[in-house]
């Protein structure tokens, strides 16, 4: 994406990100979870947060389709609107990562390069990432159909659906697989939430 922001400089605080943190008692950091539309990301996403703010810690959960009401509402489905969608998404984490904030992102995020560019968004300012594929198979993503998407794009109603007209890329190093085709709602969150646990972002 062409930069057309020339002629700006950071500006620096005094206010620090473990300052922050040591406010919140909390370090910040994103949970990107990725897979087909129907493999369960968001309700994995809000079964976690409510495990961790049941436990004191302040979360936030960003949503791939809440945001194209507001944010992304100006975005389609093509590959560059895609990418666009992610950069904008990864951008408003890492700000909330950077607040000392446990982010949760659920988005299809079809394609490794765009998840790469998120994360290596949160290496830049040295934040925890990490990217938890929630692994349903399409025939079960399809079977369980929650808005009807996958009945439209086989009627030629939607077009660029992912796991339909446009391919799924498979995480390879995914720091958490959840297989929603098997495990239950409840034992799905707890590996995420284990997982941020042992990389010491809530005790």
């Amino acid at each position: 994406m062409q930069d057309k922001s020339a002629n700006t400089v950071w500006h620096n605080g005094l206010v620090s990100r473990l300052d922050r943190e040591r406010l919140l008692g909390q370090r910040g950091g994103t949970v990107w979870l990725t897979g087909l539309s129907g493999s369960g990301k968001s309700t994995i996403a809000v079964a976690v947060e409510a495990r961790l703010v049941a436990g004191g810690r302040l979360c936030y959960r960003i949503d791939g389709d809440n945001l194209r009401h507001g944010l992304n509402r100006n975005l389609g489905f093509s590959a560059d609107d895609r990418t666009e969608n992610v950069r904008r998404t990864g951008e408003v984490c890492r700000i909330l990562a950077d607040a000392g904030i446990i982010v949760l992102a659920s988005l299809v995020s079809p394609s490794r390069v765009d998840r790469a560019m998120v994360r290596a968004l949160h290496d830049d300012w040295k934040l925890p990432f990490l990217e938890a594929y929630i692994d349903a198979p399409l025939e079960v993503a399809e079977s369980r159909d929650p808005k009807g998407l996958y009945r439209k794009a086989r009627a030629g109603e939607i077009r660029d659906f992912t796991g339909i007209h446009q391919p799924y890329e498979v995480p390879e190093q995914a720091e958490v697989v959840v297989d929603s085709g098997s495990l239950a709602i409840d034992a799905s969150a707890e590996l995420v939430v284990a997982e941020l646990r042992a990389r010491g972002l809530i005790t």
